[in-house]
């Protein structure tokens, strides 16, 4: 190792390259949480594939609610029945589903979006919508459920959050509701709406620009 004569030979000349202890970003305790709740639903995934109710019971405590919020927000009928129709092609298709979480949550999407506008077109052309029955019923798995006090609040945030995002024009309010509500990547919401990338988040950014004018936070 080659010392640098310039510093009096006392330091290695490529220390001086050493990112500094104030460059490094410390992960903090929500870092670690959501690096552990992400690691839980992968396993679980992988579980529900292989039939585990417990595994089944965790992915729809975490993408239950979501969907519900990202149905409500396209404005269709009878959030619940399509949800819980969603979750019946979900069942079926659990042992044959090949990919990560992130894969899966879009793949519940993507169905629960072709159920929405088939329910649409059935109901223009005057037919009748059966309710299907509750998913997790019919596969013998129960999740916990909330509080009642928090379900309350969570009823209360949800529902006027709905309410503002139903005040956009209708392509930018399902791109909020797939991108900020499901929480999909840019590229799901993109290929699920047959959209270009930069389009969806060129219309995410104007319509987030939009509900916070309206809210009053700019």
């Amino acid at each position: 190792m080659t010392l640098d004569a310039t510093n009096g030979g006392g330091l290695p000349r490529r220390l001086g390259t050493i990112t500094s202890r104030a460059d490094v970003r410390v992960p903090t305790a929500e870092d670690v949480r959501d690096q552990d709740a992400a690691e839980e639903l992968e396993f679980a995934l992988v579980a529900a594939c292989a039939g585990d109710e417990a595994g089944f019971a965790t992915l729809w405590r975490d993408l239950h609610p979501r969907l519900l919020r990202y149905l409500k927000a396209r404005g269709d009928d009878a959030a619940e029945d399509l949800a819980a129709e969603t979750w019946m092609h979900v069942v079926r298709g659990l042992p044959t589903f090949e990919g990560q979480f992130a894969d899966f949550r879009a793949w519940i999407f993507t169905i629960a979006r072709h159920r929405a506008i088939d329910q649409g077109r059935a109901r223009s052309r005057g037919l009748t919508v059966v309710s299907v029955a509750d998913p997790v019923e019919a596969s013998g798995q129960v999740p916990t459920a909330p509080s009642a006090e928090q379900e309350a609040a969570d009823n209360d945030a949800t529902s006027e959050a709905l309410r503002l995002v139903a005040t956009l024009p209708p392509t930018q309010a399902e791109m909020v509701a797939l991108r900020v509500v499901a929480g999909l990547d840019v590229a799901d919401v993109a290929q699920l709406m047959d959209k270009r990338p930069g389009a969806v988040r060129v219309g995410v950014h104007r319509a987030l620009r939009t509900l916070a004018r309206t809210t009053g936070l700019t």
